[in-house]
């Protein structure tokens, strides 16, 4: 049985990793036409792969990404009219998205037309689209149009060109257009290097060349600990997940009567009883496992970090919570259809052995469905936004084995059944509690959503005054005061019990604890989970360390002016270890004296979806990459030149960009963090 369980797990791991790749189902052709008259059109055709759709042009904000060009250069030509799209357009109302849109199928074209002011044309622009499918969506993707020529107007005198007659690019302009492979392109960099009038273009480039050798000659790999730091928690989070799940009234009333099935079942012969439970409880872990597999094969690699910052996701993931949430308070319930339930429970009765015992955890995964579905919600939404591609199936793992495991214990044991606790009104309690920090945890989301686009919404004040609000009411209503209607039994209110009542005093305790962070206090409990304090109107804590500037090239030459290192924060709003260190570490008076005084602090938001004045271009491995936000370009950074993409991540260089100490990540030590900054400012003042 074992071995069969393990070929099972084989074959859907093999399938993972055929199938959890990065997906290109749209593909995008693009050329330059030309006429005798002055005139042209840029037209990008799209091939779309069957089941996908791409979305067209002016959707005025309907939800989905729109086709929309934007230009970084165009030199003796002008744009006439809007982008145009040409093919078989679909109008309907999409439920994803809650609007009506516009999409093509099959294949498409995108066409701007341009008017040449000069024989001498130069141009550089890149189209945007959306495409999604019946299940997901793409990130927005970017085509890059390059191209540079000459062309013959009507009303100018022809120039000899070493050009072909379809506008070829000449040699010399072939080579300036493209940048060289690892570097920057004269837009992306030394235009903001003219600005500062005093640091040349080689100067600049030479502050984007990797240095990861460099860096790992110091030593230093805080960034792998990080990672298997994170699925432990992953996994940690999924175990509690399932023994909460356990208390829950569709669960707990359960066990007995599966445990003394199988007892029953197998009278004559206790091994084949406990066996059978052994089954039981391995079967679970095999669905629920299988459900954390299909979120990895849904979202994929590639998208699990882009998804974390994403304004729509996040959003979706505040009313998911919300909803969840009031599931809880008992205002409706989430459920299954019942014929389903009935469907598999007639099934594993028609049936024996291994089947039999699978369909009969299939149904109780079914029947307990609304009261799992919020606890795996909140479990999943923490696995996927986490950007690590095995996390949901690390949770769903740790989730099924805390609630696979009394069924099997039980079976072994029998006499612990009756020492266990009775189904009661205690189980309500629980339900309603959760449903209190669901809702706390459901603003997260949405905190993260308006701080990677800037709404200013829900500020670190307004956040806190919501959880403030929270856990006082979660306060009232285990210490008695407050009652929701499913806790009023036979038209009677039951006292609540001591130690609801001591876990009352404990959330009111923690709401008067939150109320000085309205005017500063870092309230370093909650700092994973509030905005910034920098987010902040009103602040009266001066012990704050806040970056000057979070721009790279303009922080670096501040550095060289001052005469002073660099500390590099690669940072995200998105990002809780981020918050906490900054709460944890930052706070302190020796951390902040370093930081303010002895270093040059740029923080760089790897999620900031700004847009970028000019499009920051680079070629990378012979491939022209186009990116059009300052969070892409500061994850670019971190990976081209240090060869990282975790935050947060810090690291100490000179002010040529030059590596002082080991890099530094995740580790709440105010030692360490300072022995790091010492290390950092003694080796710079070796070098100078």
């Amino acid at each position: 049985m074992t071995r069969k369980i393990a070929t099972a797990l084989t074959v859907i791991l093999s399938t993972v990793a055929a199938f959890a790749q990065i997906v290109s189902p749209v593909t995008v052709a693009s050329e330059l036409k030309t006429a005798d008259n002055g005139t042209g059109e840029i037209v990008f055709s799209v091939a779309i792969s069957d089941g996908w759709h791409v979305y067209s042009t002016n959707l005025n904000g309907a939800g989905p990404i729109e086709a929309s060009l934007e230009t970084s250069r165009l030199d003796g030509v002008e744009l006439v009219g809007g982008l145009t799209p040409r093919g078989k357009e679909i109008e309907e109302y999409e439920e994803l998205f809650g609007a009506v849109v516009r999409y093509f199928e099959h294949s498409a074209q995108f066409v701007q037309k341009v008017k040449f002011t000069k024989p001498d044309y130069a141009i550089d622009c890149t189209l945007t689209y959306g495409a999604c499918n019946d299940r997901t969506c793409l990130p927005p993707q970017d085509v890059p149009f390059v191209k540079s020529g000459h062309v013959s107007l009507p009303s100018a005198e022809e120039k000899p060109a070493a050009e072909s007659k379809d506008g070829d690019k000449a040699p010399a302009e072939a080579a300036e257009a493209e940048p060289l492979d690892g570097t920057l392109t004269a837009e992306a960099d030394t235009t903001a290097v003219a600005d500062a009038g005093e640091t040349s273009a080689d100067t600049a480039e030479s502050l984007w060349q990797p240095v990861v050798k460099q860096l790992r000659t110091l030593g230093g790999s805080a960034a792998d600990d990080l990672s298997k730091r994170s699925l432990w928690s992953i996994f940690l989070l999924g175990f509690v997940g399932g023994l909460l799940a356990l208390v829950m009234p569709c669960i707990w009333p359960i066990i007995p009567m599966t445990v003394s099935f199988f007892l029953k079942r197998a009278k004559d012969n206790r091994r084949k009883g406990i066996s059978d439970a052994f089954t039981y409880g391995v079967s679970i872990i095999v669905i629920y496992l299988l459900l954390g597999l299909f979120i990895t094969l849904l979202f994929g690699p590639s998208k699990l970090n882009e998804l974390s910052t994403n304004a729509f996701f996040n959003i979706f993931l505040f009313v998911l919570l919300v909803v969840f949430a009031l599931s809880f308070f008992g205002w409706f319930e989430i459920k299954l259809p019942s014929r389903w339930a009935n469907a598999v429970d007639t099934k594993a009765s028609n049936t024996s052995g291994l089947i039999s015992i699978f369909l009969m955890a299939f149904t109780l995964a079914l029947v307990s469905f609304s009261c799992t579905a919020p606890i795996i919600g909140l479990l999943l939404v923490d696995a996927v936004t986490s950007g690590n591609i095995v996390s949901p199936a690390v949770g769903m793992f740790g989730f099924a084995l805390a609630l696979a495991l009394p069924f099997t214990l039980f079976a072994l044991f029998p006499s612990w059944l009756k020492e266990a606790p009775k189904s009661g009104s205690w189980m309500n309690i629980v339900k309603v509690t959760l449903g209190f920090i669901e809702l706390a945890f459901a603003l997260k989301f949405f905190s993260v959503a308006d701080l990677a686009y800037g709404w200013h919404l829900l500020d670190r004040e307004v956040f806190l005054s919501l959880w403030i609000a929270i856990f006082l009411l979660l306060g009232l209503y285990l210490v008695g005061l407050l009652k929701f209607q499913s806790d009023i039994v036979g038209g009677e209110q039951r006292p609540m019990p001591v130690l609801c009542v001591m876990g009352g005093l404990v959330s009111i305790a923690f709401a008067v604890y939150m109320l000085p962070g309205l005017w500063g206090a870092p309230c370093k409990a909650v700092s994973a989970f509030a905005p910034p304090i920098t987010t902040q109107d009103f602040n009266l804590n001066n012990n704050v360390v806040e970056a000057r500037y979070t721009d790279y090239d303009e922080g670096m030459r501040a550095a060289r002016k001052l005469g002073k290192p660099v500390l590099l924060d690669f940072t995200g709003f998105g990002c809780v270890n981020c918050r906490k260190m900054e709460a944890a570490v930052w706070t302190d008076p020796r951390v902040a004296q370093r930081l303010n005084d002895d270093y040059v602090l740029i923080s760089l938001f790897v999620d900031d979806k700004s847009r970028l004045s000019e499009p920051f271009v680079v070629s990378e491995n012979g491939e022209r990459l186009v990116m059009n936000t300052v969070g892409k370009k500061w994850s670019y950074l971190q990976t081209h030149k240090f060869g990282a993409n975790t935050q947060p991540f810090y690291v100490a260089v000179d002010n040529e960009g030059n590596p002082l100490a080991p890099a530094h990540s995740y580790k709440e030590d105010v030692g360490a963090y300072l022995d790091f900054l010492n290390q950092g400012l003694a080796a710079y003042r070796n070098r100078h």
